[in-house]
């Protein structure tokens, strides 16, 4: 059975796609460093360690402030689904 999506379901679709993209893309090219930091500065704990970037990307948009060509939407929304994707294998799920 196939549903027909709305239009603003498609653009929800979408956005959620290309975000998924550019996880596993980045995923690809750096490993799960999220999840198994080198802890060479910092001995903080990846959920820590995610935490301290979501706070600089929410700092940014308070302050509405960009860095270079940066989506620092995007990359909230990315690191918030990292986030869950650590909880999630914290929990075995």
């Amino acid at each position: 059975m196939t549903i027909e999506l709305t239009d603003t379901q498609r653009q929800i679709k979408k956005e959620c796609d290309q975000i998924a993209a550019l996880l596993i893309t980045k995923n690809a090219a750096y490993g799960n460093s999220f999840s198994e930091p080198i802890n060479i500065f910092s001995r903080q704990t990846p959920e820590e360690q995610l935490k301290i970037r979501i706070d600089d990307k929410l700092n940014r948009l308070a302050k509405g402030s960009t860095f270079q060509n940066e989506d620092t939407i995007l990359d909230l929304v990315g690191y918030l689904i990292l986030l869950r994707v650590l909880d999630n294998q914290r929990r075995g799920g």
